[in-house]
């Protein structure tokens, strides 16, 4: 396979996954907002709800470069309908389409009518537009159209090259927001010890689980209470989660064997070193190692990945 169209169907499905990732944190904060103000964040302009969705992204920087002041427009303009931010969900919808068109030859009809309806949807959405009794429709759609395409690729794609790097830009993405949302919740939202166990960490750990859709699942296999050591268990180390670090390496790895075969590259090795420290590792260990630190590292760890890979399978610079 040409580097040009691997790296293009790559970017395609991160861009995807991106665009579910970031209407998932902000219905998660916009409902939040619902909850009375004793319940909510403490009273730090950082750790204010409409915050967290920067912080989470790491865009707080650029976002003050735009904005003077923190408010639900202004982050909905940020996060939703700024074609030129590459992490909101119009930009990333949009950038996962041109990816997509890119590669007209190499995915198949119903993935490109699938993203091309999710961008001729989404395009003219406004601020203004997201009506605050509507907005959890909007993003529900959003993860709606998420579902679809990745379903889509799944039941119509060939599983060949083109296939394996989709699903490779998929994982990745996801490893890293799940990472990131883990670390806010943990190194953030709660710099004073005296919140945990009251009503607000229950409804922020609550809102967290809801965000990776795993509140379920916590409660199928814990049948407890909420306790943050078990949503990090849950979130890092279980195999059988959807969207746990575990899970999504699980996937990485593996696709990285079928990729590289046996003639061997860093990215391989990587792989397989963040595979192995996920697969062996214990919670408690963790936990004491301390969990921002923990996941800080792993961050670091898939960003180097993510080099390695364009090294390894790309021609030319990360989109």
């Amino acid at each position: 396979m040409l580097s040009r169209t691997a790296d293009h169907l790559y970017w395609m499905a991160r861009h995807m996954e991106r665009a579910e990732n970031t209407a998932r944190m902000l219905d998660v904060t916009s409902r939040m907002m619902l909850l009375p103000s004793s319940m909510k964040v403490p009273e730090q302009p950082w750790a204010a709800p409409w915050a967290v969705p920067q912080i989470t992204t790491g865009l707080a920087s650029h976002y003050y470069a735009l904005y003077s002041d923190l408010s639900a427009q202004n982050v909905l303009k940020f996060l939703v309908t700024d074609i030129d931010n590459p992490s909101s969900i119009c930009g990333s919808i949009f950038a996962a389409r041109e990816n997509a068109r890119s590669v007209r030859g190499a995915i198949t009809s119903e993935m490109w009518e699938s993203i091309n309806a999710t961008w001729i949807e989404f395009r003219n959405v406004s601020p203004q537009s997201l009506e605050a009794g509507q907005i959890g429709n909007f993003f529900d759609r959003v993860k709606l159209s998420s579902h679809m395409f990745r379903g889509v690729s799944v039941g119509t794609s060939l599983h060949d090259e083109s296939y394996h790097f989709i699903r490779l830009g998929t994982f990745l993405e996801r490893a890293d927001n799940t990472a990131r949302i883990l670390d806010v919740k943990y190194h953030i939202l709660l710099p004073s010890p005296t919140d945990v166990g009251g009503a607000q960490d229950y409804y922020q750990w609550g809102a967290l689980l809801r965000s990776v859709s795993a509140f379920e699942a916590y409660r199928k296999i814990y049948r407890d209470v909420i306790v943050p050591l078990k949503v990090a268990q849950l979130l890092i180390l279980r195999m059988d989660m959807p969207r746990s670090l575990h899970a999504c390496m699980d996937e990485i790895h593996d696709i990285l064997e079928i990729l590289v075969g046996n003639t061997g590259t860093e990215a391989r090795r990587m792989a397989g070193e963040l595979h192995a420290r996920l697969h062996y590792g214990r919670i408690e260990d963790i936990m004491t190692y301390g969990l921002h630190e923990y996941l800080t590292d792993f961050l670091e760890q898939t960003h180097r990945l993510g080099s390695h890979i364009n090294q390894s399978f790309f021609s030319h610079e990360l989109q």
